[in-house]
């Protein structure tokens, strides 16, 4: 992500992080050699840790909270806004804070309670590392910000609020003058998409590159916030567990290493990426749940049959510890997940982002775990049924839907998004493109799709099943065709309780209502058109885009 002219987001990664007390040998970073750098060393300056990394990056940690308190690069401080440092969520508070040096490795260690929070330099390198072991929830430790200074990276990105004060959904989405919205949760991508985030200007680019993500929750297609500017500042983060539209429960443990990065303006290097990154010099400093490569192992599958090729695939693991995911190769589905902690893990392909097919895999430390060919059976790919008509895909997500593309980057009610009412009629070539993605009870709900039967179809009972892909306030539809016959209001899924379809993610656990119609509701002419309503029902929620609603995956009336 860029003030000018770097990409808002990018697919490079990079780590910042720390480690604990090493042994004798120096070990070289991804960047450096073995030799100790010149000017790489420490000093304690009575209030903070001040580590000068030999290269052109010099920063402070707070002896007492463990904060990181001056981020100083060729001589400009870029740390802090607000009289506010950069930490772990909003701060620990009393902590006790270590330093030990070995060889080329520098590392602070901050103990909180339960929690233990690490920052290590490598001499050389303008990098920081840091790692993050949460034990359990007596800490609410669920990221880490790092606080940048006003005015150094201007940008009016959909992350971005500078230019805006007019406040349009509790204190976090904002209205530009021109219609526009604004919003620190509006990243567009999901953790799948992005290695790296941050920003360049000036000939200086500034970077979290994100670690494995193998402690956070919710998957690779999770989405949440990565950055933000506004005029007090701007600030970069690693979310481990955000709580917003979360599908899965809080893992406990080490994260990490995630890197905050400088740069000459370019892309943090790859060998920093989450995907590239090794860090051996770590391996011997005792920080606590740090598990080198050699206690991890790999999972390999030989391909994936039954996929539809106009699709990706994903292959993502997950237990109650650990969550890891890999592309599945687009010519025969091959996959490869590596470094993985010893465990048994349930292992779901993903077409898009619906689960197809899921099986269990066991790892152990040294060993690769490799799977015969997988066969999606083509009961669990829901296109494979034969259908009357179809709106959308069903791949787990609203694309192609109306506003769907705006919404991972702006609120429902910004100038630029169609309007969200309107019907669709099926053969006009547009019901897909005309539908919206998302439904409110308070907005649009009662949409209509008119459609014709041939004489043989209305003679028959039908199935129409409305895929979702997550719900705001148990909203969920209801169906009436023909003003005949009126579906009974399904139960709701189980779907995460916080915003969603006005923070940027239409991401939840994908559900399928089924609606099985009698034959007595459809029109026995066939010149007839007949029409279906889509009402949202719930007993939650409040008014407008904050009344209960959903997001579509797919439409379709069987044969």
């Amino acid at each position: 992500m860029s003030g000018s002219p770097a990409p808002a987001v990018t697919r490079r990664a990079f780590v910042a992080g720390t480690a604990a007390v090493a042994g004798s040998a120096a070990l070289a970073g991804p960047l450096a050699g073995t030799a100790v750098a010149a000017g790489f060393g420490w000093r304690d300056d009575g209030t903070n840790y001040v580590v000068d990394t030999g290269a052109a990056l010099v920063f402070k940690v707070s002896k007492s909270t463990g904060d990181l308190t001056s981020l100083v690069y060729k001589g400009t401080e870029y740390q802090g806004y607000g009289g506010k440092n950069s930490h772990i969520e909003s701060g620990l508070g009393s902590s006790t804070v270590t330093l030990a040096q070995s060889g080329n490795t520098i590392l602070i260690s901050v103990a909180h309670g339960t929690l233990r929070h690490y920052y290590a330099a490598r001499g050389g390198e303008n990098h920081v590392y840091l790692w993050t072991n949460k034990a359990d929830s007596s800490v609410a430790a669920t990221r880490f910000i790092l606080r940048v200074k006003a005015g150094l990276f201007p940008n009016d990105e959909p992350d971005s609020y500078t230019y805006t004060t007019s406040t349009i959904e509790a204190s976090d989405v904002f209205a530009k003058p021109d219609g526009q919205t604004r919003s620190k949760h509006y990243s567009r991508v999901r953790a799948v998409d992005y290695d790296y985030t941050g920003w360049s200007a000036g000939g200086v680019g500034l970077w979290i590159v994100r670690s494995n993500h193998e402690k956070a929750s919710g998957g690779p297609f999770y989405r949440s916030l990565l950055r933000h500017q506004s005029a007090d500042g701007g600030g970069l983060y690693e979310i481990l567990y955000y709580g917003e539209n979360q599908t899965e429960a809080e893992r406990y443990g080490l994260q990490g290493p995630y890197v905050i990065a400088f740069t000459d303006g370019g892309a943090p290097p790859a060998a920093l990426h989450p995907g590239t990154l090794t860090t051996p010099w770590a391996d011997s400093l005792g920080i606590a749940g740090y598990v080198p490569d050699s206690g991890r192992g790999r999972v390999a599958g030989v391909g994936i049959a039954g996929r539809d090729t106009a699709y990706p695939y994903t292959v993502g693991l997950a237990n109650s510890a650990a969550q890891y995911w890999a592309a599945a190769r687009a010519s025969d589905g091959y996959f490869s997940v590596s470094r993985v902690l010893p465990g048994t893990y349930t292992l779901t392909v993903y077409k898009g982002e619906l689960a197809v097919h899921s099986t269990q895999v066991t790892v152990t430390a040294g060993t690769t775990a490799t799977l015969n060919t997988l066969t999606i059976p083509s009961s669990n790919d829901p296109s494979r049924a034969s259908a009357i008509w179809r709106i959308g895909d069903w791949d787990g997500t609203p694309g192609g839907f109306k506003n769907a593309d705006l919404m991972t980057y702006a609120h429902p009610s910004d100038v630029r998004a169609a309007p969200w009412t309107g019907n669709v009629v099926i053969g006009s070539g547009t019901e897909t493109s005309g539908f919206p993605c998302y439904l409110w009870k308070g907005v649009n709900s009662g949409l209509l799709v008119y459609f014709r039967l041939t004489a043989a179809q209305a003679a028959a009972a039908h199935t129409l099943r409305i895929g979702v892909t997550t719900a705001y306030a148990n909203g969920r539809p209801q169906v009436t065709v023909n003003d005949a016959w009126t579906s009974p209001i399904p139960s709701p899924p189980a779907q995460p309780a916080t915003r969603s379809l006005t923070v940027g993610s239409y991401r939840g656990n994908n559900h399928t209502f089924t609606y099985s119609v009698p034959a007595s509701a459809w029109r026995t002419d066939t010149g007839q058109y007949n029409v279906l309503r889509i009402d949202v029902v719930s007993g939650s929620g409040t008014t407008g885009y904050l009344s209960a609603g959903t997001a579509v995956d797919a439409i379709d009336l069987l044969d």
